[in-house]
């Protein structure tokens, strides 16, 4: 071979190891869908006009990151928390916008680090009705209600499973209204999604927080591992976007605007 000829060869192959981070990844799937929890405003939540369709904070960063790589993210309603969850295992739909890490999920989702956001879990109770509580402990010998599938993190998950009575119910919904109905002591429900479904039940009032948090963990976004459009190349320049949203006050500022978008959508009910 001539060295004219090699020269050619080692520049394409150069060219072709270089594309798949610049480029490969959103020609081959340039048009994904993800879903998330339908009850977590500001986070996420259904779309009053568009009831198919999922609207918020994690919604509006993912849409943010897509655009800057040339991607289009619908995400979409698919049912429940549980429901939504094994849509993206199943590979039917590609990613979870807003995902707690766990050892179980990572066998079905690759999480893309880092986190987007953090998130409180804490304990609900009936208004009035609180009782002692300082740490996991406390819990014990109390019944508690939770979402099927739901996590609040690693550690709790594991003693919640080992020490304490853990009721899933599918929704978050379903979960507070056993507690107003005395059939749970506590609910694990995260701090500013439990805020908004207490109000959309005209139930603000007869609920509150105990302190403190249950935990306080990352927001990732995850990709199903039997998704077509979950590539190495893809994982990477959603990384690498995600580092850079982060590192700036994107997330948070995001979170504010749906705060306030949600609210006024319940003001005008």
């Amino acid at each position: 071979m001539s060295g004219r000829c090699l020269g050619l060869s080692v520049w394409l192959s150069c060219l072709l190891a270089v594309i798949p981070l610049h480029g490969l990844a959103t020609d081959s799937c340039k048009h994904l869908t993800a879903t998330g929890n339908p009850e977590y405003p500001p986070y996420l939540w259904r779309d009053p006009h568009n009831p198919e369709q999922l609207i918020g904070a994690n919604a509006d960063l993912l849409k943010e990151v897509a655009k800057d790589l040339g991607l289009v993210v619908d995400v979409v309603y698919v049912g429940p928390w549980s429901r939504a969850q094994e849509e993206v295992s199943s590979g039917r739909i590609d990613m979870l916008a807003g995902y707690f890490r766990t050892q179980a999920r990572e066998l079905l989702t690759d999480f893309i680090s880092p986190p987007f956001l953090f998130n409180s879990s804490v304990v609900w109770v009936r208004k009035g009705e609180g009782f002692a509580y300082s740490d996991w402990s406390d819990l014990k010998g109390r019944r508690g209600g939770t979402l099927v599938n739901n996590s609040h993190g690693q550690a709790f998950d594991d003693y919640a499973r080992a020490q304490l009575h853990l009721e899933a119910v599918p929704s978050a919904t379903q979960a507070f209204q056993k507690l107003l109905f005395r059939r749970s002591d506590y609910v694990i429900f995260e701090q500013y999604p439990g805020m908004a479904l207490a109000r959309t039940l005209g139930k603000e009032k007869e609920l509150e927080v105990l302190e403190p948090p249950v935990s306080s963990e990352g927001l990732y976004l995850a990709l199903s591992h039997k998704s077509g459009c979950n590539q190495p190349a893809l994982r990477e320049q959603l990384a690498r976007k995600m580092r850079e949203l982060v590192a700036g006050p994107l997330p948070e500022q995001l979170v504010a605007e749906n705060l306030e978008r949600w609210q006024r959508q319940q003001a005008g009910k």
